[in-house]
């Protein structure tokens, strides 16, 4: 053993630590929204157009490293929604034909949206319910962003952690 060997003490412990919420979040009665999401992760919006074929949205979906595509009009409205799970499904009903058919033949065309101001708990159990993990937010009728569940659980992991830190240095204190 070196002979510069000092045994750790309880203030070796005690690091600087970073958190993605802050006493503020944590004390105000607000409820946390969708928006407070989008005003985190940002608004990017990956798309492609209905006549797209499925071979463009497997790549797109791979070099993104996302799960779903919106699928607008040539209005820039909201069409429909394609995920890894709709491109499966058609795998296995049409193997080896499946990348050269168009997204509009598979995408999901009754999308559930939600809403800026839209509580996270609220799209959480929309979510689940309708057993999705992607949801477009529209404001004025526009799209505006994309939530997962992934998102919402994550923001909401944040939090709890924050309070747990915020009772522990309160009991410790």
């Amino acid at each position: 053993m070196p002979s510069s060997y000092q045994a750790p003490s309880r203030k070796d412990k005690q690091q600087a630590t970073t958190h993605s919420q802050s006493s503020s979040t944590n004390t105000t009665k607000e409820t946390a929204t969708v928006g407070k999401i989008l005003a985190s992760k940002g608004n990017d919006l990956h798309a492609l157009r209905p006549q797209n074929t499925l071979h463009e949205a497997v790549e797109m979906l791979r070099d993104k490293r996302i799960g779903a595509l919106v699928v607008k009009n040539s209005e820039g409205g909201l069409q429909g929604i394609l995920s890894e799970r709709d491109i499966v499904r058609k795998l296995a009903e049409t193997p080896g034909q499946t990348l050269a058919q168009k997204v509009e033949d598979v995408m999901t065309t009754n999308v559930e949206v939600c809403h800026p101001d839209d509580a996270l708990i609220t799209v959480l159990r929309k979510m689940t319910e309708g057993r999705f993990r992607h949801m477009p937010v529209v404001d004025e009728g526009n799209l505006v962003g994309i939530v997962t569940i992934g998102d919402v659980v994550n923001y909401r992991l944040n939090e709890l952690e924050y309070e747990a830190l915020q009772l522990k240095q309160l009991i410790v204190g």
